[in-house]
């Protein structure tokens, strides 16, 4: 270090505290308010502050070797507690950030040493610039992906990959801060940049990479959206074929129909004609959708996915309490309950097949209270059924949906659950309603609701 009066290291100190902060800040998001997020801020940087300068004039020495290193530990520990993100996700931002402390205060090091014969007031500028420029990419260039990369790494990462990571960069930076180097020599720059070098195409190769897969993640969700969306209409076809061969065959019929009520009459034969017509009827409902409930989308979806459970030999009940206008787009309604739907259904023919004896039932409900949606549905599975995070493994619903259900679900700030209770998968989800709809979104749901 380049050493100096108590208030230039009080400068310095200030300069690089705040620039961690800056750039975490950037990355991270805080677990409670604004104001609440200041306060704490400010408090931990006034402690640290003060201890690191009564540390500069107790034992000066030491503390030019190690208080950078010291200084961020705290901090560490004091980001883990503020931060919303998750342990892993939590100390992979926090070695990005330790990177970007070591490239400023290296930086401001080495260009007062360099170019400024060790003016102190060259160090603290340049580190001013450094953490600027910084934080202005991160901004416009990353904090927008930052959000969504963090979500893949929760999700997708491999935490040993994650933890071999984080030491080589740790393993890094620890030798470019080495406290025991002092002389500026050519070939200790040139490791210095190196290190810069290596340490930064290892962090930018990892966001790519989880960037990446957590791309295709969002890809593989489309696909199981399209995927289901093409079932649905397929049993859509194959009511509305029916519905038309059915109508076909009664227009043809008509006549004999009419003669034979016509027969009925003549003879008196009042009893005879009752049953005939009531067997008629029934021969005309038999093509027709079942009304579940009053809207549109949602009484196609159920209609077409109890048609074929019950086809299957799967025991139905539906418990459906909705109007017909809902503040929420048909197309993520439809998204939830056929993806359920479609796994229960997926469920209880995996449990005939591999046992004849246990009866296979659905009961599906859904329900409007206040602002909020209620849907729960639970049926019949395997005693094995096995749960991963929270989420049913694939192989148990037929790799159909479950991420589909949930990314629509925290759309509207949606609490879910899964759990399978002794044999009975439950699926239960509250989501909030919005209070109005834009006019474009409102059109949208218009179409949708026409078309499905």
């Amino acid at each position: 270090m380049l050493g100096g009066p108590i208030y230039i290291a009080f400068i310095r100190f200030a300069i690089s505290l705040a620039g961690v902060i800056l750039l975490f800040s950037e990355m991270s998001e805080s677990r409670f308010d604004r104001k609440k997020t200041v306060v704490c801020y400010g408090g931990f940087s006034a402690a640290a502050l003060i201890l690191a300068s009564v540390w500069y004039v107790v034992d000066w020495e030491s503390c030019v070797r190690i208080v950078a290193f010291a200084m961020y530990i705290c901090f560490a520990v004091f980001a883990m507690i503020i931060s919303r993100d998750s342990i892993y996700l939590s100390i992979y931002k926090l070695a990005l950030t330790f990177y970007l402390l070591a490239v400023f205060l290296i930086g401001g090091l080495e260009t007062a040493i360099i170019f400024f014969n060790r003016n102190i007031w060259a160090d603290i500028i340049t580190r001013v610039i450094l953490i600027l420029i910084m934080t202005f990419f991160i901004e416009k260039k990353l904090k927008s992906s930052i959000k969504g990369f963090g979500n893949y790494v929760e999700t997708e990462v491999d935490k040993f990959s994650v933890a071999v990571m984080i030491i080589s960069i740790l393993f890094g930076i620890g030798f470019i801060l080495n406290p025991m180097i002092k002389e500026a020599t050519p070939y200790r720059i040139y490791q210095i940049v190196v290190n810069f070098v290596l340490t930064g195409t290892l962090q930018l190769l990892v966001y790519r990479f989880y960037l990446h897969i957590g791309i295709e993640k969002e890809y593989e969700k489309e696909n199981q959206l399209i995927q289901m969306n093409h079932r649905l209409l397929e049993r859509q076809m194959e009511i509305l074929e029916e519905s038309v061969e059915s109508g076909r065959r009664l227009r043809h019929d008509i006549r004999h129909h009419n003669a034979v009520i016509a027969e009925y009459v003549r003879r008196g034969q009042k009893e005879e004609l009752l049953q005939y017509l009531r067997e008629y009827d029934k021969e005309t409902e038999r093509g027709m959708v079942e009304m579940i409930c009053a809207n549109t989308a949602v009484n196609n979806v159920l209609s077409a996915y109890t048609r074929k459970a019950r086809n299957a030999q799967i025991k139905v009940r539906l418990d459906i309490e909705i109007g017909r206008n809902l503040a929420i787009p048909n197309i993520d309604l439809v998204a939830i309950i056929a993806n359920a739907y479609e796994n229960a259904i997926y469920a209880c023919m995996e449990v005939k097949k591999h046992s004849n004896e246990r009866e296979c039932f659905i009961y599906f409900m859904i329900r409007k209270r206040k602002n909020k949606l209620i849907i729960f549905c639970s049926n019949t599975c395997r005693m094995e059924t096995e749960l991963k995070n929270g989420q049913p493994k694939a192989e148990f619903t037929g790799g159909i949906g479950v991420s589909s259900i949930i990314k629509t679900a925290e759309k509207y700030d949606g609490e879910y659950d899964f759990k399978n209770d002794n044999g009975v998968f439950v699926f239960r989800l509250i989501m909030n309603i919005p209070l109005d709809l834009q006019p474009d979104r409102r059109e949208k749901n218009d179409v949708s609701d026409s078309t499905l």
